[in-house]
């Protein structure tokens, strides 16, 4: 994956199904970013990832004598190394409100989709499949107000939602096409159309969605 048009001399580890390291590659594509994507088996690390991350894990992310390892960490840098387009607002109460949305996807949901993905077909995956559908239905009539979330343009929050989003029907939930959730069906129609979330897409997730 890599749009040539910015020069870069990077090198992303990652994991073909970990919806972190989807988050960074859809910002990566959104920007058009050369990058050599470097695909981890996590239970096989290469040698060369213990090299740059203390953790040994993905996502990470080397540009140069730089190695980032937190997936919110390497998205506002590639936003700042490469401002156009920019993927936060420019003031500083709305930054900081979209940061303070993509600290609540992480804690909330993405959590719950790390549990359904480690706990599989169990009780408690079961009934973490169930909030975080009553969740995304309970907030779905606010993706009615803007093309985005919360937000006028295509943002970072965005590229946190839009992997897990895609991976609902993988995960084994079904959202209900009911008036009420009809303003997120069309957000997600929206955000899967963008050419960066398509080059994004690694072949393991191509297949998580019908």
């Amino acid at each position: 994956m890599g749009v040539v048009a910015k020069r870069s001399s990077m090198t992303f580890f990652s994991d073909p199904q970990c919806h972190y390291c989807h988050r960074v590659r859809i910002v990566l594509a959104e920007k058009g970013v050369t990058v050599d994507i470097e695909t981890v088996d996590p239970a096989n690390p290469p040698e060369e990832l213990a090299e740059v991350s203390p953790y040994n894990s993905v996502p990470t992310l080397v540009d140069r004598d730089l190695a980032l390892y937190e997936s919110k960490v390497m998205m506002e840098y590639l936003d700042e190394r490469f401002p156009h387009p920019p993927l936060l607002p420019a003031y500083p109460v709305a930054r900081a409100l979209n940061r303070q949305f993509m600290y609540r996807i992480e804690r909330d949901w993405c959590q719950m989709v790390d549990l359904i993905t480690s706990k599989g077909s169990t009780k408690e995956a079961d009934a973490a499949r169930k909030q975080l559908r009553d969740e995304l239905v309970s907030i779905a009539p606010i993706f009615a107000e803007n093309p985005y979330f919360m937000n006028e343009e295509f943002s970072l929050v965005d590229c946190c939602l839009a992997p897990i989003l895609w991976r609902l029907n993988w995960l084994g939930i079904s959202l209900p096409n009911t008036k009420q959730v009809k303003p997120l069906h069309a957000y997600m129609q929206r955000i899967f159309e963008r050419p960066s979330v398509m080059q994004s897409l690694s072949e393991i997730e191509r297949e998580m969605r019908p």
